[in-house]
Order: C-alpha cells, then structure tokens, then sequence
C-alpha cells in the first residue's frame, strides 16, 4: 500500500474507531471491576452468615432466654 493514496477522511475515520475501540475497552473495565467489588462483597456476606450460622449452632441456647430478677 502507497503511503499517498491515503485520504485524509480515512485517517480521520480510523481515529474515530481507534478512540471508539479505547472508549469501549475502558468501559468494559470498568465494568468488570464493578462486578468484581460485587462479588467481593457478596462472598464477604456469605461469610459472615456462615460465621453467625456457625456460632448458634454450637451455642443454640445463647440468646433465646433472659433471666431478669427483681
């Protein structure tokens, strides 16, 4: 391919569809970050549910009465 038979128009269009492609790569990031702080704090609850789970399972009676004198 000869450099000169490049146009102008289509240097300018590959610029758009480079910056098009950035834009679209970043957007794409961001997301997958987003959707792993998501599953980060999704796990960081299931633990603590397990942990409490765990906790009364071992100790089934702490917590269910009160013993109160006057």
């Amino acid at each position: 391919m000869d450099i000169s038979s490049i146009s102008p128009e289509s240097i300018s269009a590959l610029s758009v569809l480079s910056a098009q492609n950035k834009t679209m790569e970043q957007a794409g990031t961001m997301m997958l970050a987003k959707s792993l702080d998501n599953q980060e704090q999704a796990g960081a609850a299931l633990l603590d549910m397990m942990r409490r789970s765990m906790e009364h399972s071992v100790n089934p009676s702490v917590g269910g009465n009160i013993d109160i004198s006057v």
